[in-house]
């Protein structure tokens, strides 16, 4: 659901345009506001849409909608309910008026940068929180909620509403959500999904693939678009990254290797088969990775060599 508080606050603003001619300070003020959140633009140019609604209503309904109701309004409900009743007034003056709930179309694109973990709140409510050199791209219209996960691995926390379904794809995967908090990260050969909270379905090519997902399980889904069967996970240690950790509960090198990697400019490999399979379990800042590094030595059978290209290799000794 839409923050009430965004709509209350654009809301008022729209009623004072309406009225007077903003000063130079004050347009500051509502330039700042428009710009602080993306709900805030939303809620405002669904205001402005009321200006083009001429004639849908008739003015005895309007009218009406500026009646208070018959019973006393809860405390909590009186600030929203006597602005509305100022923004249907403004209407009045000429002749228009049109819901406030109709979703309109929002599009937009988030990246960030090496090291750059970014929130975004999203205009239904939703927030995704982006890890290192991730890419999203978010379209909403109004029957469904869609997201690409180009690259990288995203968080999202959304916003239940069953009417349009929170669709996020990512690879050759799919994961459809009503309201849920879940993680979806994109690798070169797969696409992995663990939840936190909630229901989610993961879906691969064939639309009869389909894993069903509630807290603590996780799945991922190839290259070719075959889903695996759900298993658990510790959501909290796949989600560290949040906190600016790394988790390794019993991961291979070569998980390390990979994960380690979204962190450095240059890639981490390993030398083989043999060392990839060896298992860690730590933990690391992940704005550290040089001291991930300096510390494998010490705990496994293994060196680090830098190559020609400026990479690094995890080889065995």
């Amino acid at each position: 659901m839409m923050d009430s508080r965004a709509r209350d606050e654009a809301a008022q603003w729209f009623v004072r345009l309406q009225d007077a001619e903003l000063d130079a300070h004050d347009r500051q003020c509502f330039d700042a506001w428009r710009a602080e959140k993306p709900e805030h633009q939303y809620e405002f140019d669904v205001l402005q849409g009321m200006w083009s609604a001429a004639d849908l209503v008739p003015k005895a309904r309007l009218q009406a909608l500026c009646t208070a109701p018959a019973e006393r309004p809860k405390r909590s409900a009186v600030l929203r309910y006597a602005v509305a009743a100022s923004v249907v007034a403004v209407a009045l003056g000429v002749g228009l008026f049109s819901g406030l709930d109709h979703p309109k179309p929002y599009s937009a694109e988030f990246s960030t940068r090496l090291g750059e973990h970014r929130q975004v709140a999203l205009p239904d409510g939703s927030v995704m929180d982006l890890n290192s050199r991730s890419v999203v791209a978010v379209h909403y219209e109004n029957h469904r909620r869609s997201v690409e996960l180009k690259q990288g691995e995203a968080m999202f926390s959304v916003e239940h509403d069953t009417r349009r379904p929170f669709v996020v794809a990512a690879g050759a995967g799919q994961v459809t959500v009503t309201g849920t908090r879940f993680d979806v990260r994109r690798d070169d050969d797969q696409t992995r999904v663990a939840v936190e909270a909630g229901t989610v379905q993961v879906q691969g090519r064939s639309p009869g693939d389909v894993v069903t997902l509630t807290a603590g399980l996780g799945t991922h889904v190839d290259s070719q678009g075959l889903v695996a069967a759900s298993y658990a996970v510790n959501a909290d240690a796949l989600t560290a990254w949040r906190t600016g950790k790394l988790v390794f509960n019993n991961a291979t090198l070569g998980e390390v290797a990979r994960e380690v990697s979204r962190y450095r400019e240059q890639p981490l490999r390993v030398s083989t088969p043999a060392v990839g399979n060896l298992r860690l379990t730590s933990v690391f800042k992940a704005n550290d990775t040089d001291a991930l590094l300096k510390a494998l030595p010490h705990i496994l059978p293994v060196a680090v060599r830098a190559l020609p290209d400026g990479s690094q290799e995890i080889i065995s000794r």
